[in-house]
């Protein structure tokens, strides 16, 4: 058994409105430079849909992720190193701009200049690849809201087989939202895909990131990569993805996905798990075993055993204490109702996902009976306007019966605390119902619907052993490299003559003031206590107060 940790995140879908705050926020923070104009490191999908980029779930178009051979081993869909020698200088397996789309702005110079006349001037959109004008017809979310469900969510790939299951007509659809971001798996096709071994995962928190001095734009990666989370910035040449905000992590704060997340849906904790596992787990013969055999793969802090081998593997005290209060761990191993993401490919994502309940009560309220009764719930599982057929093509590889324990248990826990908050006492028999004992069913409530800050994100600091140089943070994030050198981190223009190092304390003093109840418990002289609204800023200069003053941050 050798023990390492994974730094993972599970989202609760049930409270995901598909605002894209997360997005946005995202796209400011790192991806807000010339060449990264069409890249969504965290974009929202409006499922059923076709995703971002188009189709991307069909890998018998893209030819991402792993296969088993006939022999027992795994090798890349795409091909190995003879097949990637061939092509390297043509790769063909890669979605060109209008699978993703066309990036544009609009013509505001035209409203603001216009001079006085009869008809009201109109900003034409423009392309922010050639600069002329463009009529627009696709984006990173073209199927929100069911805005083209008859023309496009018909072609998405998961109701592939279940065709039969899903209504289009408007009394009968169904819709919730898929927040994404890089899986950071544990088998990363990804970085066996790489011929010049650019992309690594990182040994102390499981992270997967690129190496910019490394990278030669073979464009592999995105090729192997079955959730098309890695682009390629045409502007620097390089391959470019999801850090999981690594700076932020190193300091305990979260990503910054999860820190604006509106519906709080994401959680964010380590997983501890056994290396010499993986491989054996991702090589199942079924593809309906992946999940159970990715779930055998982590490993329970509580137990002795594994806390010394973890111990003998140099992973620090208060990392393993962290690992024993995570949150992940609660929902993916403790309560078991978060999935992973088409364990199918093979990769073992550490992005894992509690499916959706919430159409369930109406499809009981129409018919006249107690929505919340623990028997009707249940047996409305079956009839649920989302088919369980579609949640299973997307979580379990097509397997049923995880998705319904799972929907059955969300089911429950609604009748276990509807009896609570009518002040009756609590049912354990609705609890047993599930397997669960009606204290967890009551934590389990706590953590997905009223789980305070520190709650949902339990992230251990990096220690001194593990990431160099964490005392200026700004001077070794990668951002600053991805513009070609340029010294300002966030895009051109930006910065004060040459980028003021952020230290750690200043992180640290933010995660104060987020963890904070009130605004009296924080410090008059704490130097964060301005915030800046970045859904404001034009990307250029340097807004007031994003970072502290020259004589505090030193």
């Amino acid at each position: 058994m050798r023990v390492m940790a994974q730094m993972a995140m599970v989202m609760n879908l049930d409270k995901c409105i598909g605002c894209h705050t997360c997005s946005v926020t995202c796209k400011q923070a790192w991806t807000n430079r010339t060449g990264t104009e069409y890249v969504w490191f965290n974009n929202v999908e409006t499922r059923p849909g076709l995703g971002y980029p188009r189709r991307y779930e069909d890998q018998e178009e893209w030819q991402g992720g792993w296969v088993r051979k006939s022999n027992g081993r795994l090798a890349l869909k795409a091909g190995g190193r003879v097949k990637k020698l061939l092509n390297i200088f043509s790769n063909p397996k890669m979605p060109s701009i209008d699978d993703y789309y066309e990036p544009w702005t609009y013509d505001y110079e035209t409203l603001i200049n216009a001079p006085q006349q009869q008809n009201f001037p109109v900003a034409r959109p423009m392309s922010l690849i050639s600069g002329k004008p463009m009529n627009v017809s696709w984006s990173a979310n073209w199927d929100d809201d069911l805005g083209g469900a008859h023309e496009y969510a018909p072609k998405d790939p998961m109701l592939k087989g279940i065709e039969d299951k899903v209504k289009f007509e408007f009394e009968q659809t169904f819709m919730f939202y898929l927040p994404r971001i890089c899986e950071h798996c544990l088998n990363p096709s990804c970085m066996a895909s790489c011929p010049s071994g650019a992309i690594y995962k990182r040994a102390e928190d499981g992270i997967v990131l690129v190496d910019q001095e490394k990278c030669r734009g073979w464009r592999m990666c995105i090729s192997g990569c079955p959730y098309k989370k890695i682009y390629f910035n045409h502007k620097t040449g390089k391959a470019e993805k999801c850090t999981f905000c690594y700076p932020r992590i190193e300091v305990g704060i979260p990503t910054v996905c999860s820190e604006t997340c509106v519906g709080r849906l994401r959680y964010i904790g380590l997983m501890l798990y056994d290396a010499d596992a993986v491989l054996g787990a991702a090589s199942v013969e079924n593809d309906t075993d992946l999940y159970a055999a990715q779930r055998n793969v982590f490993l329970d802090p509580e137990d002795p055993a594994v806390r010394q081998a973890a111990e003998r593997a140099g992973i620090p005290a208060d990392w393993i204490d962290a690992a024993r209060r995570s949150p992940v761990k609660k929902l993916i191993l403790d309560y078991q109702v978060a999935l992973p993401l088409h364990p199918e490919y093979r990769t073992m994502p550490m992005v894992w996902y509690i499916p959706p309940l919430s159409p369930v009560v109406d499809v009981i309220k129409d018919t006249g009976h107690d929505a919340e009764d623990q028997g009707n719930l249940f047996a409305a599982i079956d009839t649920l306007r989302i088919p369980v057929e579609y949640l299973a093509n997307l979580f379990t590889a097509g397997d049923v019966a995880p998705v319904e324990g799972v929907l059955k248990k969300l089911a429950a826990m609604r009748s276990f605390m509807r009896d609570i908050n009518l002040g009756n006492d609590p049912n354990a028999e609705i609890a047993g119902s599930v397997g669960m004992s009606a204290e967890a069913m009551y934590e389990m409530f706590r953590l997905l619907a009223i789980a305070k800050y520190a709650d949902r994100y339990v992230i251990p600091t990096a220690h001194a052993e593990q990431a160099h140089a964490l005392e200026e943070l700004a001077t070794d994030c990668p951002v600053s490299e991805y513009g070609g050198g340029q010294s300002a981190a966030f895009g051109e223009g930006s910065g004060r003559g040459g980028l003021t190092p952020v230290a750690v304390e200043n992180f640290r003093v933010l995660k104060e003031a987020q963890q904070a109840d009130s605004f009296d418990e924080l410090a008059a002289e704490n130097p964060l206590r301005g915030r800046v609204n970045l859904l404001n800023w034009d990307g250029k200069g340097l807004p007031e107060g994003m970072f502290p003053d020259d004589d505090r941050s030193r």
